[in-house]
């Protein structure tokens, strides 16, 4: 049985409702943390009040935010201790939105809680949960920012989305990890009775380079619309906008960076996932 996507229920006029968006990739250093940040800041920029969920135990978009729960349960990780809502755990962040923080705890859901049916959909149910309970906020975007390994985490953010986003840096290994997971997709798909949409898009494009462009080519011809036509520039703006605790827009707004990422929400919302 198919079952349409929601961006085509959107676009069809029959439902109205905020986009969910999971930020992935397994392999690690390629932009899954500042793609959230950034587009959750471009967003905002455009009146949107996005809710960003830190699902990575390492933390860096919450670190980016400055503020770590001292408590585990006032994190993502009570949450899954089913000790509160998503909503009772989401931070005001200006420019930004709402953050549901990480915490170094989350790191034991796998061997806690395991792989059942129950855990792996716990975030779609929260999330539906939280839409349902609070009016207007159904149609606020959420954007999930992952670990880059498929466990409990991962899935749940999966299981959870109406996109993944997967951002993909312009190396060959970077190509291996595309198709890894356009297999791991392949095979939750009959699991989860629909088609899992999906955009990949280069990171760290540096014109300059061949690499870049041969990358870039490979991406285009095994994967075709399902690529992004934005290219997120390597750029310095990007790279320091985080330890400063900044998005790239609030930090240099005039850089290549925020252009790019202004450019690349602008494609993600013509398609309905914005």
């Amino acid at each position: 049985m198919y079952i349409s996507s929601k961006s085509e229920q959107i676009a069809a006029g029959t439902l109205q409702c905020g986009m969910r968006i999971t930020v992935f990739n397994q392999k690690g250093g390629v932009g899954k943390t500042t793609t959230t940040l950034n587009l959750a800041a471009a967003a905002c920029r455009n009146g949107g009040q996005p809710l960003l969920l830190d699902l990575d135990p390492q933390c860096h978009l919450t670190y980016i935010h400055g503020t770590i729960p001292r408590d585990s349960a006032r994190s993502l990780f009570g949450f899954y201790q089913s000790l509160h809502a998503l909503d009772e755990l989401a931070i005001p962040w200006e420019g930004i939105g709402r953050l549901v923080p990480s915490h170094q705890q989350l790191i034991k859901v796998d061997s806690i809680f395991g792989k059942g049916p129950a855990v792996l959909n716990k975030l779609r149910l929260g999330l539906d949960a939280m839409d349902d309970s609070i009016p207007g906020n159904a149609a606020q975007n959420t954007l999930i920012d992952c670990c880059p390994y498929v466990g409990v985490l991962a899935l749940n953010a999966i299981f959870a989305c109406d996109l993944v986003l997967i951002p993909i840096s312009t190396d060959y290994l970077s190509l291996l990890a595309a198709e890894q997971m356009t297999r791991t997709l392949a095979i939750l798909e009959p699991v989860m009775k629909r088609r899992v949409e999906r955009r990949y898009f280069l990171t760290r494009y540096d014109r300059r380079r061949k690499m870049s462009k041969d990358v870039q080519n490979k991406l285009l011809e095994r994967y075709a619309d399902e690529v992004c036509r934005t290219v997120i520039s390597e750029n310095v703006a990007i790279a320091e906008s985080p330890s400063l605790n900044r998005d790239v827009f609030s930090h240099n707004a005039s850089s290549v960076g925020a252009k790019d990422y202004t450019l690349l929400f602008e494609e993600l919302r013509r398609q309905k996932f914005l």
